[in-house]
């Protein structure tokens, strides 16, 4: 797949209700904030996270998110040519999530959200 064929979208465009958001940036990212009831694999471990992947609906787009949109775009590549999920990229990542001011969670107790 060419990277002008992955399908994109902005968080602005995002559902704001019933979207299924992967994180695919690293545990210390995801640890630091990220978005409420997001699933979390990061990008190498894609390949071994069959059975995770499988629990991913296949009735709807699952929106792939990481700090920028860097790596998010690599992993909707390889979702998609897998045939694993319909995968749509998230552009801005994470950071452009905090700045359109969407909420952040994160798993640290008693400490600000933040995106790394």
């Amino acid at each position: 797949m060419n990277p002008a064929e992955i399908p994109t979208t902005s968080v602005s465009e995002l559902p704001t209700e019933g979207a299924v958001l992967l994180d695919v940036r690293e545990a210390d990212e995801w640890a630091a904030g990220h978005a409420p009831g997001a699933v979390h694999i990061p990008l190498g471990d894609l390949p071994a996270s069959t059975d995770q992947l499988a629990e991913l609906p296949d009735d709807r787009p699952v929106y792939v998110i990481c700090r920028t949109g860097g790596r998010s775009a690599r992993a909707t590549m390889w979702l998609n040519s897998a045939g694993l999920v319909e995968a749509v990229n998230v552009a801005g990542g994470m950071k452009s999530w905090q700045t359109e001011g969407r909420p952040l969670e994160c798993d640290h107790d008693g400490a600000e959200p933040e995106v790394l």
